[in-house]
This record gives C-alpha cells, structure tokens and sequence, in this order.
C-alpha cells in the first residue's frame, strides 16, 4: 500500500488519534459563512464531500478567537462556531475522517473594514496592503487573546472536533510576535518571541482536556531574510515549540509575501519540500506535514518516502477533485488542480464562494443539480468543438448514458487552453476521460451536417474581435493564438496590445522577454490578475526580463515598424518602433450553427475555464 494511504497515529501521549490515511485537506477561506460570523449548511455539505472522498483530517476553515479581529466579511468567530463544528463533524465523522478545528487570529493583517476597530499586533508595524497602522497590544490585550484560543479549543472539543490548530502561518498574530518584522517590543514578549506562542498552546492545551490532539500551523520562512523568520530560525522555533504540539504543518510566508504562501502555477509544485526536511529534522519526532502547492499524489507520497514529512496537506488538489483519496486508491487519475488561483483564492472585497475553475460544484454542493443523473432518454449527440466546452459536454454527457461523438476542424483537442494559460492539464485530463468513456472523437473534420437521430451542441469556441485602430498595408499584425499556434514572429521589438489586462499578453511578454514592448490602457501591466495574487508577481517578473511597458495607451494605428500610441488621459499622441504587432485583445464567439439545440462555451460570450465548464454541464444535463 502507498505510504500516503496508510494510517497515521497523532497525539501521543497526550490522547490518541488514528488517522485513516495521510492527506489533510487544510485551513482556507471559503466564504461559506453568513454574515453573523458563523459556520453554515454550506461549510458542512463542502467538508462532507472531502470526507466522502476519502480525505483523511479535515481542518476547517480558521475561527477568530476574539471579536477584535475580524479580517474578512465572513469569518467564522469562534464564539459562534459551536453548531457548526458539531454539523462537519456528525457529517464527516461516519466517514472515517478526522475533523480538527483550525483557530485564528489575523492580528496587524487583519481589516478594520468590518467592525470599525482598530487593528491589534504586536507593534506599530504598517499593513503592507493598507497601510493600516495597527495597535500595539497592552498587557490586558495579550491576555484576552490568549485565553481566546484557550476558550475556542474548548468550544470546539466540546463540539466533537478531534483536536485543534494554532494558527502561527500566514494572516496570523502567532506568527507576527514570533518575528522580527513585526514584533519591535523591548519587554518580555520582545525579548523572548516565542513566548506569545508558547502561552497560546498551552491555553489551549489546557482547553483540550482530556482528549484531542493539537497542531501548530508554523511559518518556517517569511522571505524576508532582514529581519524575519529564515529557515535557520525556523529550525530553533521548531525545536522549542515542536514538544508542545502533537503535529507540525510546515509553510510559508510573511506581510511581505502573501503570495508566496497559495503560490500558483509560476511557482514549482512542493516548493516547501527542503524546508519541511530542515524543519522535521528538529522535530524529535513530532509528525511534520508538508504544505505548498502539493497538487500530485507521487509526489506527495514521494515526499513521505523520502523522509521529508509523515503526511501531506494537498488542499487545493482536493478542491479540483473531491474523490482524489478514492481515485488514488483505485488507481484513478484525479482532475488536476492547475495552481491557478481563479476561483479558490476567495480572500478579497467581492467575497466570492469558493470553487475551482474544473470543478465548480466545489464550493456549490448545496445548490448544485446531480450532474450525472442518468438521462431519462438516452440520445444520439454531435458536439460540435473539442475545446474545454466540448469535451466537458461530452463528458458529463456520455457519463449520463447518451451516446456522443465530437468532430474539430482542428489537428489537437482543447482549443485555446492548451495553447495559452495553464489549462492544458485539464485539457488532458478531458481527453482522457472521453477516450475511456468511448467518446468518438473525429479531429480535422468540418461540420457538415449531422447523422440521423443525432441532436447537436455547439462548442466552437471564439474568433478575433473587431480592431479599433487602424492598420496600413505595410504593417505587420498578428493574432495572439496564431502566435501561440507557432506562427514565426520578425526579428526585433514586438509590441504586444492587451486591453485586457489579462494573463494571456502577460505571459506572451514573459516569453519573448526584453523584445517585447506591452501596451496597456491600465496603469500597471496585467490588470485582472490582482483577482488571482499574481498582480505583484507578474510585474516583477516583467522587469526582471526587461520588457517595455507603455502604460496608460491606446492602439490608434499599427504602421511599417511602428504603432501609434494615445496617453488615455491628455490624448497626446507618440510613435513607438516595432517590428510587429500581436493582438491580445477580445475576442467574439464565432457564428451560431442553426441546427444546434444548445450552445456552451466561447461561442456564447468570452468564457473563462470556470465559465466554460459550469456552461457546458448545464449542457448537458438539459440533454
């Protein structure tokens, strides 16, 4: 039996807990709360279908230990929380799963948004978002959070939950007195850091009782090597703090670097892998998880082969596929997880539901129909497109009992996602499912009518949008999908336009590096990625390899080596020399088939993934 599979034993000697398997399903934002605070239906049906899956230790979403910190619209207090850990935990126990409530406090990083008070931490230690300067914690304001976490640990063991998780990671108080970044203090929770952390656990180890095991959420690198926790102090915190605990969840980040704890797909899978080593060696024997976009089973059961931790946190993974546990146990392949950070990064002013980009139901498991019901009348199908839309139509609907053929003018399935984006994963992943559900599917062929019986989707996706800029008979213009396709770009600077302000132009930029010269009406380049985390990062990246930025432009006309330019706000006028230019903006659906019953996809409205996947499920279930 894989490692990752087999039981493991936490809590000696303070209680005794079996987990079923190793894969935790860790802390996140989900917004499944209402606006008192507290846990809902929603959270219960959600953490289920992870249970039901087959996930090993659940830890629900983080509960604010005192009413001063209230970091987003929807979090839980865990005042509040009773009735709620009670429901996950009567939903998810006949599951065989653990359910561990995971306990909060965002201190200095937290919003002041919501409750109109002032921010509590351990120094005068700005919000790197906004500015917010928060208050520097009085004697009285220390004890009350302690005994917070002491008061939440008993509400929650009372509630049935198996034990109880110190949040010392990112968004957390914990972590802000362990720091130097943070934590300027000159008495004793100055002089001894470690000292705030080490009262908040034994809090709540007195608030256990009896039974339950406690864990400890640590940082074990800020990524600010001048004055915050590097992986040589994280080593020492962990040896201190390690005996208190009956777990460890290894992971990382700081204010500065909010990030690099949900990294996406720019980042490398289990990029936490070395620290959690360096950090179990110091444990003495604590069980050590690993966490940091560990989205594959081999590689997490490689990790605990390798000595590298006792169990994985594969969170995100487990947002994409639900039944990744069960899959993995019958030698299935889970969807994939892209790291995309679309959908599941829901910590934002819109507080959106959590869900995934190829799984939407994630996060919707209250509302959502059965998409697998079988039809009542099995049909003959044509889907018409092999992009995502068509493939997840054809998915679902030959999982109903109708039998399904799919036709592409194309040479590949997958359309614009296996060209640009991360998409090509799931790409894959749908090719595979069709093909085992024996799916025909008839590449480089044109529509031309369909079989007898055969009721017909259109999937066909999108076409280049209409140009608003002029452009003269000697210029140079391409489409952003035909250079993706392989179409051979002119030698010398490439202006790219995007006004969009999306990540298809920002990774074209990326690829041709100090040739590309990104126009944008915006005034930072990739606009639209501040809903993914990547805004910051993508700019970064951007003048590490040198490309040219003409911000605040509009494209008015693309001439023989140069584009003209107009400032959005003076209206003034400039050349810029190219060789080229790429057209990354909107795009159109492509013409309605009149013979189609339905139509999902880019030939509806620009989609996302998310969009496109939702669309072609209702697809098919109206079949």
């Amino acid at each position: 039996m894989m490692r990752l599979l087999q039981p493991l034993s936490l809590g000696a000697p303070h209680s005794s807990l079996v987990l079923a398997n190793r894969v935790m399903f860790g802390p996140h934002v989900t917004n499944l709360g209402d606006l008192d605070r507290r846990l809902t239906a929603r959270h219960t049906a959600y953490y289920e279908r992870r249970a039901r899956g087959g996930c090993g230790t659940i830890v629900i979403e983080g509960a604010s230990v005192h009413e001063s910190d209230w970091p987003y619209e929807r979090a839980p207090l865990a005042d509040r929380c009773a009735d709620g850990w009670a429901q996950i935990v009567a939903a998810c126990h006949p599951h065989g799963t653990a359910v561990i409530a995971a306990l909060d406090h965002a201190g200095g990083q937290g919003s002041s948004a919501y409750n109109q008070r002032e921010l509590w931490a351990p120094s005068r230690v700005p919000e790197v978002n906004t500015r917010e300067v928060p208050k520097w914690m009085e004697a009285e304001d220390i004890a009350a959070v302690i005994a917070g976490f002491g008061r939440a640990t008993t509400t929650a063991v009372h509630a049935g939950c198996d034990g109880v998780e110190v949040n010392a990671g990112q968004h957390s108080l914990v972590r802000q007195f362990l720091s130097g970044l943070t934590n300027h203090r000159d008495d004793e929770w100055g002089l001894d850091r470690p000292r705030f952390a080490r009262e908040v656990l034994a809090a709540a180890r007195a608030g256990l009782g009896d039974g339950g095991v406690l864990g400890l959420r640590l940082s074990c690198d800020e990524l600010a090597p001048w004055a915050g926790i590097t992986p040589e102090i994280a080593v020492d915190i962990a040896r201190q703090l390690a005996p208190l605990v009956d777990y460890l969840v290894v992971t990382r980040g700081s204010i500065y670097s909010v990030n690099k704890t949900r990294a996406d797909f720019h980042e490398p899978t289990g990029y936490n892998i070395e620290l959690c080593r360096q950090v179990k060696a110091a444990t003495g024997g604590t069980p050590v998880f690993l966490q940091g976009s560990v989205v594959e089973y081999s590689q997490a059961e490689s990790a605990i082969g390798d000595g590298v931790c006792d169990a994985v946190e594969m969170t995100r993974a487990q947002i994409a596929d639900p039944d990744l546990v069960h899959k993995v146990q019958q030698g299935l392949g889970p969807r994939p997880c892209l790291r995309c950070n679309q959908t599941c990064q829901v910590r934002d002013v819109r507080s959106p539901v959590v869900t995934c980009v190829g799984e939407p139901t994630s996060g919707r498991e209250t509302e959502d129909p059965d998409w697998y019901v079988p039809a009542a009348l099995p049909r003959e199908v044509l889907v018409i497109g092999a992009g995502i839309a068509g493939l997840e139509t054809a998915r679902i609907a030959s999982a109903r009992g109708h039998r399904v053929r799919v036709i592409d003018r194309s040479d590949r399935v997958g359309g614009v996602a296996a060209l640009a984006g991360p998409g090509a994963p799931l790409v894959e992943w749908l090719s595979r499912e069709v093909n085992n559900a024996g799916v025909e599917l008839q590449l480089q062929t044109e529509y031309d009518g369909a079989r007898a019986g055969e009721v017909v989707v259109q999937c066909t996706g999108s076409q280049p949008g209409d140009r608003a800029y002029e452009i003269t008979a000697e210029a140079i213009v391409f489409d952003v999908l035909d250079v993706y396709r392989g179409v051979e770009l002119p030698a010398g600077p490439i202006a790219l336009f995007d006004p969009i302000g999306g990540p298809i132009a920002i990774a074209l930029a990326e690829r041709l590096g100090d040739r590309a010269i990104l126009i944008t009406q915006d005034q930072i380049a990739g606009n639209e990625l501040s809903r993914s985390g990547d805004l910051a990062p993508a700019n970064v990246r951007l003048a590490q390899l040198g490309v040219r930025i003409e911000r605040r432009s509009l494209l008015r006309c693309v001439r023989e080596r140069e584009v003209e330019l107009e400032d959005r706000f003076s209206g003034e006028r400039r050349t810029v020399a190219c060789a080229a230019l790429v057209d990354c903006g909107f795009r159109l659906p492509t013409a309605a088939i009149d013979s189609a019953i339905a139509q999902a996809g880019d030939c509806v409205a620009p989609r996302t993934i998310h969009e496109t996947v939702l669309e072609a499920r209702r697809v098919a279930l109206a079949l």
